[in-house]
């Protein structure tokens, strides 16, 4: 799952990959977050892992508010299912100041959200 522009970025290496058994789903009312919507798209998908994949810090953009609210809706549907991130670390600025380092870690985010 994920929102915004990285969105299309991984559409773009899931093509790339060849890859036809990863799922992407795409985010784009966080608040009030949809969670019996959000819960129907995981459910279709049981055996999955569900990762919530972003451009943003670990401690920005919608992870912090994503998670504890979309926990609680799993676990009030009676699910065990968690949700697990791909982000960039925790940091007090959302950008590097480089261009280079910016996108060395957006490869690399990318690369992990397609990991097993």
């Amino acid at each position: 799952m994920c929102s915004g522009k990285i969105y299309w970025e991984l559409l773009a290496e899931r093509a790339r990959l060849g890859d036809t058994t990863t799922a992407i789903a795409r985010v784009e009312q966080l608040y009030p977050l949809p969670s019996a919507e959000i819960i129907a798209e995981i459910n279709r998908h049981p055996n999955a892992k569900v990762v919530w994949v972003q451009d943003e810090p670990a401690n920005q953009g919608p992870w912090p508010y994503l998670s504890s609210t979309l926990s609680e809706a799993l676990l009030s549907a009676g699910s065990s299912r968690t949700i697990e991130r791909v982000s960039r670390r925790a940091a007090a600025s959302p950008a590097t100041g480089s261009v280079h380092v910016h996108e060395d870690e957006q490869k690399a985010l990318i690369a992990e959200a397609f990991a097993r």
